[in-house]
C-alpha cells in the first residue's frame, strides 16, 4: 500500500512539473520589426515611434592617446619555439610600459601567437607564454597587474598566410591592443 501511494504521489509530482514547464508562447510566430529609415533618415521601432535619441558612431578617434604611445610598435617578434623577448624590442615594451605608468585609467590586452607548427594545445600554451613573458615585462617596468591582460590565439589568427619560413616568423608575435 506505501509502494502504491508513493508511485502515485511521485507521478503527480512529475506531471505537476511538467505542466508547470509548458508554455503557451508560438515559436512559429516571430515578431516583425521595421527597419526601414524614414525619408528624414531616421530609423523607426517595432511600434512605428521614430528614434531620434541616437547618436551616430564615430569611427575616427579624436584622442590619439587611445592608440597608445605614439612612436611606438605595437608587435613584438619572437624566434621559434621561444617565449624570450629579444632585445631588439626592449623599446618598444618599455614604451608601452612608460604610457601605462602614466596613464593609469588605461587597460591593455597583450595577445600572444604563434605560426602553425606544432599541435593546437602546444600553440595555446606558447602563445599564452609569449603574452605572459612581455605582461611580465611591462609589471617589471611600472605597469599594474589591473592594466595588463595576457591572452592566446595560438595559430589561429595569423597574420600572414603561408608555410613558408617568412609566414611563420610575421606570425610569431605578440600584439598590443590598448581598451
Amino acid at each position: 500500500m506505501k509502494r502504491i501511494l508513493l508511485s502515485l504521489a511521485t507521478l503527480i509530482t512529475l506531471t505537476a512539473a511538467l505542466v508547470g514547464c509548458g508554455s503557451s508562447v508560438k515559436l512559429s510566430d516571430v515578431p516583425v520589426e521595421n527597419r526601414t529609415a524614414s525619408s528624414t533618415g531616421q530609423a523607426g521601432d517595432a511600434s512605428g515611434v521614430t528614434r531620434r535619441d541616437v547618436a551616430p558612431v564615430q569611427l575616427a578617434a579624436s584622442d590619439p592617446s587611445l592608440a597608445g604611445p605614439v612612436g611606438a610598435a605595437k608587435v613584438i617578434y619572437f624566434d621559434y619555439d621561444s617565449f624570450v623577448i629579444k632585445p631588439e624590442f626592449q623599446a618598444t615594451v618599455e614604451a608601452h610600459a612608460h604610457f601605462l605608468s602614466a596613464n593609469k585609467g588605461r587597460k591593455l590586452v597583450i595577445e600572444g601567437n604563434t605560426d602553425e607548427r606544432g599541435g593546437r594545445e602546444y600553440n595555446l600554451a606558447l602563445g599564452q607564454k609569449r603574452a605572459e613573458a612581455v605582461r611580465r615585462a611591462l609589471g617589471l617596468l611600472g605597469a599594474t597587474d589591473a592594466q595588463v591582460e595576457a591572452v592566446s590565439f595560438g595559430e589561429e589568427k595569423p597574420a600572414a598566410a603561408g608555410s613558408d619560413e617568412e609566414a611563420y616568423a610575421k606570425n610569431r608575435r605578440a600584439e598590443f591592443n590598448y581598451r
